[in-house]
């Protein structure tokens, strides 16, 4: 595992913990923040229900005060004998008094051993006296006893007796008062009118018997064992019943008539509002964990581009830097390889010149000048690749370049390969040497050609390009701006990740020695460095290859077409001044231009070279110097001499001089920059030139 990845994996860990650690703490304080709303939700519905209850004890309280004092007036009539038990019109007087009392249905008075004396209703049935409770027998004479329910069977009508004991003028104690009415009534307002539809009212004597309410218990209590939760109560509770709900109970006591009131509510629809803000607060806890977790997520997935995008720039400018490297390299040792193919090159033409035509002398000589020029045509090749070349530029059109090369191509392309053109960029110009934009398409295309030895389909694209911002291609960097984009594609193998690390070094081959020197590849990267293009590969094992160039397009207007070369006429005895760090080449020069017919004054170290000049600015009629030299290279003499003599001609020779030579030296006022090694005609050509001028 890469160490980038490495910290990737361990960030994006780190990242996971951080979200589970707020997840968990934002359910933790969720979690308590809706416990506390829920009990303060309980504990406000208690404190309702608690007052209500009180409210509706109250009123049970004054109802069933109010027959208790109806039933002690005639209580008190009866001990002070305004009424007498053996009256004949004793019903008729209970009945009036039944009407005066509104809670009361029947009014009877009941004799010791339980027979009736008179009744308000003839036709109603007495009350069981042994359901009374406290017993009859038991009751003081201030207070009143209660029934268990009963059913009247006249109006099927639930419904409780109550009694007090009396004693008329004639006897001490005579027996007791009862009273019945609706156990409904027992209710009070809550019969009317209930506070909600889960409120549930109940009134219980002491000793467990409910007299009236909807309160149930499944399944069913005895009444001791109700009697006993009663007494259990305190105030208003959370309670769990036996059917598995839950309820909130408030219990008020009445103990003046040994009654127990209770309400309840289902704390199931007490806590619904709850519930649904409970509800939205969970859907909103889930949403923000789960935008947390998108956010956590798009992070490490910006993390990984970004990773993939460095480790990207790091392979580009691993890529540049070792070709860049590479090139000069290449180019130092193009260098000194120049100066032994230029002494090669000089002495072997002057050889030929003395050597017998026809002779095997002049026949070894030509086989060693062939030698000498595939030399030097190899070392051509390697400066492209180290952009070392010192070249003019010319404005040209780039889709004629490609017609060319495919024209070329087509008589040697091998069976089975098609060829797809998607030319799109007529009148795109590129500024430059349009030779090597040439060599640059055709080893491109040729390159394509043969990683298809069995066939397939090579597709060439042109198009205008305009790039926003600064891309990271497989290769170099491509700057902003408009461009030519040359693409070739194949169907060939692909590449590998392996190769595409060497893909563009001098002599990398994966062909074998039999297809070429390696530095096909290597040129086109030159030439695109040359031109300040830049080089995309996109490739696969198995998905063949696609290579585009990008070239800076030009709006400048097409150049004028180069002249015919002159015949180059010999020299008239001009003194010449030669420069060069090497005296083997000195030497060469000093005699191929005195058969020339010019007079050449050689130097070795350029400010030697340079005094003299600045002695006589009129000595010379030309200079020649070498770019690469110890302590002056070649642009900074011209410079040096153009304060002497600024009309003296120089001509600057480059084996290896770096990119874009020709632009400096051209800047300090060179006339000409020629290319190691020199042939004698194009020394003689270019002498010509700039001294016809001068």
């Amino acid at each position: 595992m890469r160490p980038e990845s490495a910290d990737i994996t361990a960030t994006g860990s780190r990242l996971w913990m951080i979200m589970l650690g707020l997840a968990l703490a934002l359910c933790v304080a969720t979690t308590f923040a809706l416990w506390h709303l829920r009990s303060d939700a309980v504990d406000s519905q208690s404190r309702e229900l608690g007052l209500l209850s009180l409210a509706l004890s109250d009123d049970v309280d004054r109802g069933m005060h109010e027959v208790e004092l109806g039933m002690h007036a005639i209580q008190a009539e009866l001990r002070d004998g305004s009424l007498r038990a053996r009256d004949p019109q004793l019903g008729r007087a209970l009945e009036t008094r039944a009407e005066l009392m509104a809670a009361i249905t029947n009014l009877w008075l009941v004799g010791r051993g339980g027979r009736v004396i008179a009744s308000s209703d003839a036709a109603a049935a007495t009350p069981a006296l042994a359901q009374f409770a406290p017993p009859l027998e038991q009751i003081p004479q201030d207070a009143m006893a209660v029934s268990r329910p009963f059913t009247d069977a006249t109006t099927g009508i639930t419904m409780v007796a109550l009694a007090v004991t009396y004693a008329d003028a004639a006897s001490a104690k005579a027996g007791w008062v009862l009273a019945s009415m609706p156990a409904q009534a027992m209710l009070g307002a809550f019969s009317v009118a209930s506070p909600a539809d889960d409120a549930r009212m109940a009134v219980f004597r002491s000793d467990g018997v409910r007299l009236a309410g909807s309160i149930v218990t499944t399944p069913r209590l005895d009444e001791a064992t109700v009697a006993k939760h009663l007494a259990m109560l305190k105030g208003t509770e959370l309670r769990r019943f036996r059917d598995g709900s839950e309820r909130l109970v408030a219990l008020h006591s009445l103990p003046r008539f040994g009654l127990e009131v209770v309400l309840t509510r289902d704390l199931t629809v007490v806590l619904v509002s709850w519930r649904q803000a409970a509800r939205l607060t969970a859907a909103g806890v889930v949403l923000l964990l789960a935008m947390m977790a998108a956010s956590v997520y798009l992070v490490q997935r910006a993390d990984r581009r970004r990773a993939v995008a460095q480790r990207a720039l790091q392979a580009q400018s691993s890529r540049a830097s070792k070709l860049e490297s590479l090139g000069t390299m290449a180019g130092g040792v193009a260098h000194d390889f120049n100066n032994v193919l230029a002494a090669i090159i000089g002495y072997g033409e002057m050889a030929q010149d003395a050597a017998p035509a026809g002779s095997a002398l002049a026949r070894h000589l030509g086989k060693s000048m062939q030698a000498a020029l595939r030399g030097k045509s190899l070392v051509e090749r390697i400066l492209t690749f180290s952009s070392g070349g010192g070249r003019n530029s010319t404005v040209f059109e780039l889709e004629p370049v490609v017609e060319e090369v495919l024209t070329l191509l087509a008589g040697s392309m091998q069976a089975g390969v098609t060829v797809e053109r998607q030319l799109h960029a007529k009148g795109g110009r590129l500024r430059g040497d349009p030779t090597r934009a040439f060599e640059a398409v055709m080893n491109l295309c040729t390159n394509a050609l043969q990683a298809m030895a069995g066939g397939g389909v090579m597709r060439l694209e042109l198009e205008r390009v305009h790039v926003d911002a600064t891309r990271v291609l497989s290769h170099t960097r491509l700057a902003a701006g408009r461009y030519l984009a040359l693409a070739v594609s194949d169907t060939g193998p692909g590449i590998g990740p392996d190769v595409m690390d060497h893909l563009f070094e001098p002599f990398f081959s994966t062909r074998g020695q039999q297809s070429g020197t390696g530095l096909g590849l290597a040129v086109v990267h030159g030439v695109m460095a040359e031109c300040n293009g830049a080089i995309d590969v996109q490739s696969e094992r198995g998905s063949g290859a696609r290579f585009t160039l990008y070239f800076p397009e030009c709006v400048d207007a097409m150049g004028a077409a180069t002249p015919a070369p002159r015949p180059a006429p010999s020299g008239s005895g001009q003194p010449l001044l030669i420069v060069d760090d090497d005296p083997a080449l000195v030497a060469l020069a000093e005699e191929m231009l005195t058969g020339l017919g010019y007079r050449p004054v050689g130097f070795t170290d350029p400010q030697v070279a340079l005094a003299a000049v600045r002695q006589d600015p009129a000595r010379f009629a030309a200079v020649i110097t070498d770019e690469m030299m110890p302590g002056l290279s070649g642009t900074q003499l011209t410079a040096a001499i153009r304060a002497s003599a600024p009309r003296l001609p120089v001509l600057v020779v480059s084996g290896y001089g770096g990119a874009m030579l020709a632009s400096r030296a051209l800047a300090v006022g060179a006339a000409r920059v020629l290319v190691k090694p020199l042939c004698r005609a194009d020394l003689a050509y270019a002498l010509a030139d700039v001294l016809a001028v001068a």
